[in-house]
């Protein structure tokens, strides 16, 4: 193996090595070597070979096809790997079932098709403990803005209330002042940012029941739709960029087509065209999100030339809203792991 490029930070770097293309033997001493360098090792292991006892000092990750036929395998090893500090990662997922069965056998984390759209499975309507949340959506698609109305749905629900403090006191969001009420937030952030936050408040509830996982490709898709219409200058009020990203992964979150969805929300126009699949710069600024999630570059090339913007830029920018992603999630969720400084 060639040695890593020296502009690499292994203590931001995991190197993923596959195994099946050399013997055992090569392989170990590929590990070894860039695990003296300082990088972290993930693993991706194909034919599920007993020959661990070797390897597993020298890895951190260990990534495993989720075929349910591994499944025995797993169940009678998943706690030697766990013993010895290697963290799992089951790939293919490609249903809540099998993301269920192998997050309670303890693995790490996951990937596959369930996390970028999975199936819509009913058309049922949305349960009456989430009306309010459907008045939320259309305040933060709103031009107008009533704050005594939105702060009337807000202060009667505690859940809605504390979570919205935690939004906005996020330091990756405010880093100066702590905001104690809705009012108080308008006057720091302004009305647009107040309005983002609404959205983005009442997506967290209306997914309560749903993988994490969901909610933070949705929190990345926001930031990055609303962070290239910024570049754009499409305007930001109400703040179409950002609700296209954050509310493009609502079929999958509530289980309903999403043409079904956005007849019963009071969302703009262009918001609806957008999500249902029409052409329009909104659609624009999704597909060039997914085509970063995938890593089809080509797709990334092509929709960077139709928006005539720099493809360095755009690299920027996704990483950006990543980290946004990141820290508004750890507001939800105490156990998303903090990033190292």
């Amino acid at each position: 193996m060639s040695g890593l490029p020296a502009s690499l930070d292994p203590e931001n770097v995991v190197v993923e090595l596959v195994t099946g293309r050399n013997d055992d033997s090569s392989l170990l001493d590929v590990c070894k070597h860039v695990k003296n360098m300082g990088y972290k090792i993930a693993l991706e292991d194909r034919r599920l070979k007993p020959s661990w006892d070797d390897f597993i000092p020298y890895v951190d990750l260990l990534k495993v096809n989720s075929n349910h036929d591994n499944l025995d395998f797993f169940g009678k090893n998943v706690n030697r790997f766990i013993d010895s500090n290697v963290q799992l990662i089951a790939d293919k997922v490609e249903t809540q079932e099998s993301f269920r069965i192998f997050r309670d056998m303890g693995f790490d984390y996951f990937q596959g098709y369930f996390f970028a759209r999975p199936m819509s499975v009913s058309t049922k309507n949305l349960p009456t403990s989430k009306l309010t949340l459907v008045e939320l959506i259309g305040a933060s698609s709103s031009e107008s803005f009533d704050v005594e109305s939105i702060n009337s749905v807000i202060e009667h629900d505690v859940g809605l209330s504390y979570m919205l403090l935690r939004f906005i006191n996020n330091p990756m969001i405010n880093k100066r002042y702590k905001i104690t009420s809705l009012r108080h937030a308008l006057n720091y952030m302004g009305e647009v940012e107040i309005k983002k936050f609404i959205a983005l408040l009442a997506l967290a509830n209306l997914s309560d029941s749903k993988p994490l996982e969901l909610l933070h490709l949705s929190l990345v898709r926001g930031r990055f739709c609303d962070l290239v219409g910024t570049e754009k200058n499409i305007g930001s009020n109400p703040p179409t960029a950002f609700l296209v990203g954050l509310f493009s992964m609502l079929d999958a979150l509530l289980d309903q087509e999403m043409e079904s969805l956005v007849e019963k929300l009071p969302l703009v126009d262009e918001v609806k065209e957008a999500l249902c699949g029409g052409q329009n710069d909104l659609s624009m600024y999704l597909m060039l999100v997914k085509a970063f999630e995938s890593g089809n570059w080509l797709k990334v090339i092509r929709i960077s030339k139709i928006l005539e913007l720099d493809q360095k830029l755009l690299h920027s920018l996704f990483n950006e809203a990543i980290l946004w992603g990141n820290g508004v999630r750890r507001s939800i969720s105490p156990h998303f792991p903090a990033a190292k400084v």
